[in-house]
């Protein structure tokens, strides 16, 4: 997401930095700029008019015009606007009793599958949700909401299929409910291709009888200009609490973000950023503005890291690298503990300059696939193959590459990679040093990452200037490797 925006901006700004004093002519220059980065974005043109005369009249002040690094203070005002733009603080979700959640929005939005993300992430902070299907149009949406349902493993209530009376079904829905045990309950309600009148009134005849604590919008990133207008209808109509954007990950413009929080002067409250159950995230409007700005979010991608790496498994990789006892079991585990992550791209993604390294790398090294093949090399060898790597030579290799599909070259250069990994292991002065780097997040639970990586500093996170380990594994340091800045 952003991307395209990002990369805009980081190019105005690095011009801006290059001027050695700063006149208002250079800041009109760059606040031109940065308005057709915006509207190219997809930002809506009266979001983008009231953000950049904001920008303009802070920027040109005679404090920031006679500072000593003008072009500092103005990235500064950028993004606490920005920031601003995005909401300021993140909006918690109201789950006071009765615990009501409404989801509403046009399809193909995502109502359905958000709402099974959004029951998963609520179980893990310890609610009881439940999960009512009132998509009583679109054929299979109640079959579809039962399977995500059990794939979360929360209860759902499942009308007849014949009931096209909504407020009929949601009585019977509550009545339900209170046989079950449960502190919140969230509504998957019905959607069009466009706005019509029947469909407004049906949400607002249900809305009056549920009376929510919350009415989100959830809403697709990639709708660009109609957004401002899907949102500002549902607002008027219905009265949402709250946004959820979904398939930030597929869009890279992302105007739709900044233009329906500005708009509607409700919070975005939570982004899908990929299609598994876990992929739904709290919305931080600091961290987003970090990230269009390139300064990455490393807090996100640690939250992130933490709660999905196995700290044991984790801490018994690390200690098992320091005593350079390293083999290709080990290195599954890494790659399985690397999958559960999510996307190799996204995650790195959040890394302070990552866009800019991303592009010295060779075309698809962040493709999953890569890791995925690795594993299936890995898979064809045998116990005795992978505990002693170096026996596999030319017939093995042979053998390897057709049991995973793969190319002997393939197969060569895992082994290669592989061979440097263990080498730099086995230097204790290296090791020493690395395990010292990654030993910040409670006992090593970004070990198995951090090993891949090439260690962090402070609080084990890792330092763009010293990504050896993941330059071995996209792509090695000799013929055709990408070259990391050192």
């Amino acid at each position: 997401m952003f991307a395209n925006l990002s990369d805009s901006l980081d190019k105005t700004f690095r011009n801006l930095r290059g001027v050695g004093k700063i006149s208002e002519k250079n800041i009109a220059d760059a606040l031109r700029e940065v308005r057709l980065s915006l509207l190219e974005a997809d930002v809506e043109f009266g979001v983008v008019k009231d953000f950049i005369s904001k920008v303009s009249e802070k920027a040109q002040g005679a404090e920031v015009l006679k500072s000593v690094k003008p072009s500092e203070q103005i990235i500064k005002i950028f993004q606490d606007e920005l920031t601003a733009l995005l909401g300021g603080d993140a909006a918690s979700v109201n789950l006071n009793p009765p615990g009501h959640i409404l989801l509403c929005g046009l399809n193909g939005a995502g109502k359905t599958t958000t709402a099974a993300k959004l029951a998963l992430r609520l179980k893990k902070e310890g609610r009881r949700p439940l999960l009512v299907a009132l998509d009583l149009y679109r054929p299979a949406a109640i079959d579809q909401l039962a399977k995500l349902a059990e794939q979360v493993e929360v209860p759902c209530f499942q009308p007849n299929p014949e009931d096209k009376n909504l407020l009929k079904v949601a009585k019977q829905a509550l009545q339900w409910a209170k046989e079950q045990n449960h502190t919140v309950i969230i509504f998957d309600t019905a959607g069009r291709q466009e706005l019509d009148v029947e469909l407004l009134t049906e949400l607002k005849d249900l809305h009056r009888f549920l009376n929510p604590g919350e009415t989100l919008l959830v809403a697709d990133s990639a709708t660009g200009q109609q957004a401002v207008s899907v949102a500002q209808t549902f607002n008027e109509q219905i009265g949402i609490t709250g946004l959820i954007l979904t398939k930030l990950d597929g869009d890279a413009r992302g105007g739709a973000a900044l233009s329906m929080r500005a708009v509607t002067g409700k919070p975005i409250k939570y982004i899908g950023e990929g299609e598994k159950m876990e992929n739904l995230a709290e919305f931080h409007p600091n961290r987003m503005a970090d990230r269009i700005l390139g300064m990455g979010d490393v807090v996100s991608m640690v939250e992130q890291v933490a709660e999905k790496i196995d700290e044991k498994k984790a801490l018994s990789a690390a200690k098992r690298m320091q005593s350079g006892k390293f083999d290709f079991n080990d290195f599954l585990d890494q790659m399985r503990m690397i999958q559960s992550l999510g996307p190799l791209d996204g995650l790195l993604g959040m890394l302070p300059g990552f866009r800019q390294i991303k592009k010295q790398l060779p075309t698809g090294a962040l493709d999953d696939k890569k890791i995925k093949q690795m594993e299936a090399i890995v898979l064809s060898m045998t116990k005795k193959e992978r505990a002693k790597p170096v026996i596999i030579k030319g017939p093995r290799r042979k053998r390897i590459a057709a049991g995973s599909g793969t190319t002997i070259l393939q197969v060569n250069q895992l082994l290669k990679q592989f061979g440097q990994m263990q080498k730099m292991m086995k230097s204790k002065g290296k090791m020493k040093e690395m395990m010292k780097q990654m030993g910040g997040l409670g006992g090593g639970s970004m070990g198995g990452l951090g090993g891949l990586m090439g260690g962090g500093k402070s609080k084990g996170l890792p330092d763009m200037n010293d990504l050896g380990g993941l330059e071995d594994l996209l792509g090695g340091k000799g013929k055709g490797g990408p070259k990391f800045p050192r």
